[in-house]
């Protein structure tokens, strides 16, 4: 469409494009975890120790964390790097490769909670271990993935969902009623408990003819 102009031009002026809004510039500037993020020099994180009756050298796992859009209604604590240390140099090599491939995985960016679990399925054909409390570990690595897991739960990435109080008080009655027909074990459970394939701990027990575990409470008769 065209106008056509008579009189004599005098002024000019640009317009410019409408003034956003506030609450869309706020939502543009928030920072997510990519790849491309530049370190920070400084990085908040923790280390645990990982011993096992595998070796007699712990291993220390250290999770470091960046913090984005911090003083923000949208501040997020992630986890960024990952090194693991011991004296033990019979697992260097897949160690290192192992902190470079999850250090990455964790700049990459988006849902990395899998890892826990892609971790966890991880087994040793020598044979695992079981943990203080009865838990059985298939490997190391698994161990590693637990490590995350607590790291992730820590900084409010994973939830942790205890049993409700009626499940609790209802785990601590069929405890109460295995130690009366079987002495404990030195894990606080049964010594002839089984592993619950769903927790992996050796907590186990038959109960009025229903195999039930008294840590998790999975039951075949549920």
């Amino acid at each position: 469409m065209s106008i056509k102009i008579d009189q004599k031009i005098i002024r000019s002026e640009v317009l410019h494009e409408e003034t956003p809004n506030p609450s869309d510039t706020d939502s543009a500037e928030v920072i997510h975890m990519h790849e491309n993020l530049a370190r920070p020099e400084v990085l908040q994180g923790s280390t645990y120790k990982i011993k096992t009756p595998l070796s007699e050298h712990a291993l220390y796992v250290t999770i470091n964390d960046i913090t984005l859009n911090p003083g923000t209604e949208h501040e997020l604590r992630r986890p960024f790097e990952i090194f693991i240390n011991s004296k033990n140099l019979e697992h260097f090599q897949w160690i290192i490769a192992l902190t470079r491939i999850l250090s990455a995985v964790f700049r990459k960016g988006g849902d990395v909670t899998f890892l826990v679990d892609e971790l966890r399925s991880v087994f040793d054909p020598q044979g695992g271990y079981f943990k203080k409390g009865g838990r059985y570990t298939p490997s190391i690595v698994a161990e590693i993935g637990d490590v995350i897991e607590q790291h992730m739960i820590a900084i409010g990435m994973l939830k942790h969902a205890p049993p409700d109080p009626h499940q609790q008080e209802f785990l601590d009655a069929k405890r109460r009623e295995a130690e009366q027909q079987q002495p404990a074990s030195d894990d606080d459970f049964p010594s002839s408990a089984q592993l619950c394939r769903k927790c992996q701990t050796r907590a186990v027990v038959s109960l009025d003819n229903c195999l039930t575990c008294l840590n998790c409470g999975d039951s075949k008769c549920s």
